[in-house]
């Protein structure tokens, strides 16, 4: 049997593939077969997106403001058991508000996964004095994500309509939600941590005021291909039928990226290395608009998934190095910048593209806006003393 350690760190993989895998992304590879079969089109299709991301936001706000660990841990589990039911609730309707209902009670879910779930098994691990790494555990995002892409395509191949996917997806969640549940004990009675509380380092309002303006830029720039990339792809002349393989390679790329960004970091300072992934992150979303080869658009796809997740990672270690005894301090603030761009992205990329008849304008927009991104943290950088402190500490 594996270590008790392995467990839990395997609870929160499988929360990720269930929560965000499944009930989350899976929407983006199905987005096409269900425009085809259903009322959906671009515009209603990114209003959907939007409504998913408002629901993960309202969830990573709530995640951020408790601390009571019963209360942590009993939220974490229902929201294993919403990420189930929504996505079978995606099967037996198509009523268009109902879908709403659903994407936000989806989004809602992930931010159990992503959130509460990564807390509790922070704190399982540093009680048992335990290597505090989640390597593992954000693993689960990115394999998801492919997870989710090759399970559409497996079903594609078996010709099922749109409405037995998600019946299927939703038997597969069912599956994942048993480890998720069953690998993560309770917290105990008293179960309390002795750590000795460590000492913030607050930065300065206009350090915040620039992280957050550069982040929701990231926030903008990463919906818009984690949504539409499928579709886009699709529609690319002689491209079509590779938009899951796309996807697929996005979460594969994601996977590993989390470890890459963390050495990286250790060697350029956290700001510099954010700095980079969003370039690179903005490159790779410009990519396919200059070359609709599948070989560029192949390499646009992993390089976006292993500069995405690696923004998420490297923004939310670097609120919890300055608010190392109340990281949520931050990170809650850092979210709902992240999340507001992720609202109002989709809903006008999708009207854009309606209006349009193709999806160029986004992703132009979304590229400038990753660009600004980035030339805010150059600006931070180069004149902000919290920002050169930060970077000077490897």
């Amino acid at each position: 049997m594996l270590p008790q350690r392995y467990y839990v760190l395997l609870a929160g993989f499988f929360s990720q593939l269930l929560c965000l895998g499944l009930a989350r992304f899976a929407y983006t590879p199905l987005l096409p077969l269900m425009q085809q079969q259903t009322v959906l089109d671009d515009a209603s299709g990114g209003y959907l997106a939007g409504v998913n991301y408002l629901g993960y936001m309202t969830g990573a706000l709530l995640a951020a403001s408790l601390t009571n660990l019963k209360l942590k841990d009993n939220l974490y589990r229902l929201g294993l058991l919403l990420a189930v039911i929504s996505t079978l609730g995606m099967a037996v309707t198509e009523n268009f508000y109902l879908w709403s209902l659903w994407r936000f009670v989806a989004g809602l879910s992930s931010a159990g996964s992503m959130l509460i779930a990564s807390g509790l098994i922070m704190h399982w691990l540093l009680r048992h004095k335990q290597r505090a790494e989640l390597g593992i555990h954000f693993a689960g995002l990115g394999f998801g994500i492919a997870l989710s892409a090759l399970l559409v395509e497996l079903m594609l191949k078996l010709q099922l309509d749109w409405r037995a996917q998600w019946q299927y997806l939703a038997f597969c969640a069912l599956l994942l939600a048993i480890p998720a549940w069953c690998w993560l004990p309770r917290p105990a009675q008293n179960d309390v941590t002795t750590l000795s509380r460590p000492t913030d380092t607050p930065p300065s309002k206009r350090f915040i005021y620039l992280m957050l303006a550069s982040y929701f830029c990231a926030g903008y720039g990463y919906v818009i291909s984690a949504t539409f990339i499928v579709t886009i792809v699709e529609r690319m002349p002689g491209l079509t039928g590779s938009g899951n393989l796309s996807f697929i390679v996005l979460g594969l790329a994601a996977t590993p990226a989390v470890l890459v960004w963390d050495f990286i970091a250790r060697r350029t300072g956290y700001l510099k290395a954010i700095m980079l992934a969003l370039l690179a992150q903005g490159l790779a979303i410009l990519l396919p608009l200059s070359f609709s080869s599948l070989s560029i658009v192949l390499l646009s796809a992993a390089l976006f998934g292993a500069t995405f997740v690696g923004v998420v990672s490297l923004v939310l270690t670097m609120a919890g190095r300055l608010y190392p005894s109340k990281p949520a301090k931050l990170m809650g603030k850092m979210t709902l910048a992240y999340g507001s761009a992720q609202v109002i992205a989709p809903a006008l990329t999708g009207y854009l593209a309606h209006s349009s008849g193709h999806y160029n304008t986004g992703l132009y927009l979304a590229a400038g806006f990753v660009g600004l991104g980035a030339l805010l943290i150059a600006l931070l950088i180069v004149t902000d003393q919290t920002a050169q402190q930060l970077d000077a500490v490897k």
